[in-house]
Formats: structure tokens, C-alpha cells, sequence
């Protein structure tokens, strides 16, 4: 019943943050490389009108790149988003969105001036009736289109430089699924050529930072189109699991019982279609994935090769990875040693942190593990694992920024893997994100994990607030008793000199110092923090 009322939610559908916004996939827009929407606030472009933004011109990084893509003007990737556009709305304040629509992650409101933190919380610790309704949320979004965004499925190359646009219609989970192929697939070079030494998502330093935006945006998205603020996803803490947990009808899907790489016809998952699964022959097309279904979702955990990942990972594991002190080193790829970052994503070994791409540990751990539609990078987001898993390695990250408080001058500005420095924008975000923006802990994104919060702190704070909003409700009047009092007490001081001056006046006796002069300059401060 939940699943068809939420239906009736589709006309309140809002803007959502994804790829190519439907508004600009045309050829006036591609000719002339802009995408600036007006704001329906005011029906100006970026809501200018109102100070939210204005159309600008693109800033791009100028810093080098590594080695690991030796072409150029080759990819639609390449220098994102300037191939499709050079003039994007830049939004002011604490405005965000492809119109400068919406608030940045963390603040809400009418004009976004109000904080706010969420709370992402383990799923085996939501009640049944949370937990029932994230599963009829995400069913929702797999049958709902996206109002506000559509896919490319040509080349711009193909488009005619933008005269021929070539876009189509997708629901709401199916446009991530799109985006997290997009941003890893290969480079189609013309003929049956491709380069596959290329992923703007992956194997690089953007690897954390382009998840944690994925996550946000799909969050956000899953509480428009359902009306639920709240909203936030759950996690999958899978340290120390002997087997999936979560891989049962009550949560993603038992196994099926004649088929052992198929879902349980119990699960509402069994009838999912994924799509972005076939690589290869994208490749010899040179085309791009069409969103086209292309079969159910394949899982068969465990059974996976024990020579590549034995078992899911272990609470060690992770904690030694959170003692790595660098975020990334040497080229700053796949082959890194002593990096958090290659460590996590499940390049380097987990007890040494040695670069051995012939296993998969922690992050990739989990894909290998899952044993069908999980482990294709490209295809993997079509599980609705994926994000249960990708919520607790974001957990991993913020725990590693809490530890070390790293500087935003840690992560690379420069010579990482095309796509990946500081100031390059992610690929295929509109609006537009920086790798470094994502760089800082959570709570300044909006949200924190439920296993991260510092009990003390908060129950501190519990305790502050009713005395806080007390002392807002009478703030002029105790400002009015601080004057007040200030003047009481200047004019006793006043008075307390004029008596003391008259007293020694009549005295020819004069009043040693406490201290003498010489001694001033042996009196030290100290402050301890």
C-alpha cells in the first residue's frame, strides 16, 4: 500500500541534481554552449533578479595532469562540462542547482540560511516500518521518470557538434545508474579503438570525494520525489559479516531458489532490469550506453573467486587503513603505496598497504564478493547494494577526516589522473562540483553517521538547548539589565575614586606598590587548552 500512495507523489516532483538538464539538451543551448535556466522564483536566468547567481563563464584547472591519458580533445570528458557547455549558472551564497533552484547540501530553508544535520543510520537498526519504506522508496524511484534530466546517448561528435542533439527520457535510479557509467567508461578513439586506462570516479583521488557527491545527490533526490525531508540512506556495516546480511527478502533480496545468480522472486528486486551492463559491445559500436534494459539483477555472494578476495573485510583491516596518514602518494592511481585513498578503494593490500591490484580488499572486497552485477564497475550501481555499501565506505572517509583533519591542500592540485585534481570539476555533475569541495567532514555537507556521533557533545547540547531558546525569548530585556547595570557600575566606580582621592589628600604618608617595578617582568601568563 505504501508503494501506491507514494505514486501519487509524482506531481509534486522538483528539481533533481543529475546529468544533462532537460532544459538545456537542445540545439540552441548546444550551439551556443550555455546552459543558464531561469529560476521559477523570478523567471530570470540563474535567478539573477533575486541575487541567487548569474550566467558565467566556466572556470577550468589549468594544473597538469598525470600521464595515465596521453590524448587530447579525444574524450566529451575531457575539461568538464566544456564540450556541451562553456556558460553555467554560478550560484552566490547558499544557493546550488543547474538554475540556482535549490540550497547547498547542509541548508535548508527560504532563502537556505538554515542549518541543518541529518543522520544516516545502520539499516539493521531501523524499525520495520523504516526500513519497509526505503525499499518502497527506492522501488518508487526505479518507476518514476526524472522530470528534470535527461541521458546523452550519442557522442558530441555524434550530436554534430551539438546540431543533432541525442538525448532520451529515464527514471529517477536508472539516471545514477547512467552517471556512474558515464563517469567510468571507456574512451571510444573511432573504428573498434578504445582506451581503457581512464575513470573519473575510480582508481584516482576524486574516488571519495565523487561518491559522497553521488550519495548527497541521490539522497537529495529520494526526499523530493517522495516528500520525505527526512530521508537519509541507511548503511551496511560490513566489517567482520561472515556472509551478506542484507541478502534476504526482509531487506535486498534472498537468493533465488532454482537459480543461485538470480534474486528470490519474493524480493520487489527480482523484477528490476539493469542497464549499462554490456561494455564490451558499447565498444565495438562506439556508441554509448542507451539505458536500454538489459536482463534482472545478478548476485550470487560468496561464491565468488577466493584466490582474489577470500572474505569480506575485517574491523583490523579497516582500522589500519584509518592509520594511513596520506590520502594519496606517488602517481596517485591504482598502483599508490601507503595511500588511504588506494587503500579504501581496495587497490592496495589492507594489512600493508602495498599496492597489489591482483586482490581486492575492502571497498572492492564487497563488489568482488557480491559475484554478479556489483562486480562490473560500470554496471554496478544497478544493485541497490551499492549504496548501502557505498554509505559505510563514505563512513570510512569521514572517520579518516575526523582523525587527521587533513588542510584542502592535501589533496592533489595537481598531476593526478585526468579528471582528478583539486580543482577539476566531476564528471558528469550539472550543476558543477569541484573534487576539493567534498574534502571536509560531513556535517559541513549536512549529515553525519549515527555510529560517528560523540554522545558527550551531544547530550551536552541536548541539555543547553531549552536554556539557549529561553534566552531568546527574553534577549532584549537582558540586554537592557547589561546596560543598565554598566552604568550602575561606572557610576559607583566613579564615586569609589573621588572618595579615595580626597582620603589621600590629606595624608602625607604615601602607600607602597604591592609589588615593586622589578618584579613586574617576572609575572608570566599561561594558558593551557
Amino acid at each position: 500500500m505504501l508503494l501506491f500512495a507514494l505514486a501519487f507523489l509524482l506531481v509534486i516532483l522538483q528539481p533533481s541534481t543529475g546529468q544533462f538538464p532537460r532544459v538545456c539538451a537542445n540545439v540552441q543551448s548546444l550551439l551556443s554552449k550555455e546552459c543558464c535556466p531561469p529560476w521559477d522564483g523570478d523567471g530570470s536566468p540563474c535567478g539573477e533578479l533575486s541575487g541567487r547567481g548569474s550566467c558565467q563563464n566556466i572556470l577550468l584547472s589549468q594544473a597538469p595532469l598525470g600521464p595515465q591519458f596521453p590524448f587530447s580533445g579525444v574524450d566529451d570528458r575531457e575539461d568538464w562540462p566544456s564540450v556541451f557547455y562553456n556558460r553555467t549558472c554560478r550560484c552566490e551564497g547558499n544557493f546550488m542547482g543547474f538554475s540556482c533552484g535549490e540550497c547547498k547540501f547542509g541548508f535548508s530553508g527560504l532563502n537556505c540560511t538554515e542549518r541543518q544535520v541529518k543522520i544516516r543510520r545502520n539499516i539493521f537498526q531501523l524499525t520495520a516500518s523504516e526500513k519497509n519504506k526505503f525499499l518502497a522508496y527506492l522501488n518508487l524511484a526505479k518507476n518514476i521518470p526524472s522530470q528534470d534530466y535527461v541521458i546523452a546517448i550519442g557522442t558530441y561528435a555524434q550530436m554534430n557538434n551539438g546540431s543533432n542533439p541525442m538525448f532520451r527520457d529515464i527514471n529517477v535510479y536508472d539516471l545514477f545508474v547512467w552517471m556512474h557509467y558515464y563517469a567510468s567508461r571507456d574512451t571510444l578513439l573511432g573504428g573498434s579503438n578504445v582506451w581503457r586506462d581512464i575513470d573519473f570516479a575510480h582508481e584516482a583521488p576524486g574516488f571519495l570525494p565523487w561518491h559522497r557527491v553521488f550519495l548527497l545527490m541521490w539522497e537529495r533526490q529520494i526526499q523530493r520525489i517522495t516528500g520525505d525531508e527526512n530521508f537519509t540512506i541507511p548503511y551496511w556495516d560490513w566489517r567482520d559479516a561472515e556472509d551478506c546480511e542484507v541478502c534476504n527478502d526482509e531487506y535486498m533480496g534472498g537468493r533465488h531458489p532454482t537459480d543461485p545468480n538470480l534474486l528470490s522472486p519474493a524480493s520487489i528486486f527480482s523484477s528490476w532490469q539493469v542497464i549499462c551492463t554490456q561494455s564490451e559491445e558499447y565498444n565495438s559500436q562506439q556508441a554509448l550506453c542507451s539505458a536500454t534494459s538489459e536482463g534482472p539483477i545478478r548476485r550470487n555472494p560468496g561464491n565468488n573467486d577466493k584466490s582474489r578476495t577470500p572474505r569480506l573485510p575485517s574491523s583490523a583491516e579497516v582500522e589500519f587503513c584509518l592509520s594511513l596518514t596520506q590520502y594519496e602518494s606517488g602517481p596517485m592511481d591504482k598502483m599508490a603505496n601507503y595511500s588511504f585513498r588506494n587503500t579504501l578503494e581496495g587497490f592496495a593490500d589492507p594489512q600493508t598497504a602495498i599496492s597489489n591490484p591482483a586482490q581486492s580488499g575492502l571497498h572492492n572486497a564487497l563488489h568482488i564478493y557480491m559475484n554478479g552485477s556489483m562486480s562490473q564497475v560500470q554496471g554496478s550501481a544497478n544493485d541497490p547494494i551499492f549504496v548501502l555499501h557505498h554509505a559505510f565506505v563514505d563512513s570510512i572517509f569521514e572517520r579518516w577526516l575526523r582523525r587527521h583533519r587533513p588542510m584542502l591542500e592535501l589533496y592533489p592540485a595537481a598531476n593526478a589522473p585526468i579528471g582528478h585534481n583539486r580543482e577539476n570539476y566531476m564528471v558528469p555533475f550539472i550543476p558543477l562540483y569541484r573534487n576539493g569541495e567534498f574534502f571536509k567532514p560531513s556535517r559541513e555537507l549536512g549529515y553525519d553517521y549515527e555510529y560517528l556521533q560523540e554522545p558527550a557533545l551531544q547530550s551536552f547540547q541536548d541539555f543547553l538547548t531549552p536554556y539557549l531558546q529561553q534566552a531568546r525569548q527574553i534577549w532584549a530585556w537582558l540586554v537592557g539589565a547589561a546596560v543598565f547595570g554598566g552604568i550602575v557600575t561606572a557610576v559607583l566606580a566613579g564615586l569609589i575614586r573621588a572618595c579615595r582621592k580626597k582620603k589621600e589628600g590629606t595624608s602625607s604618608e604615601i602607600q607602597p606598590l604591592l609589588i615593586e617595578s622589578e618584579d613586574y617582568n617576572n609575572i608570566t601568563y599561561q594558558s593551557n587548552f
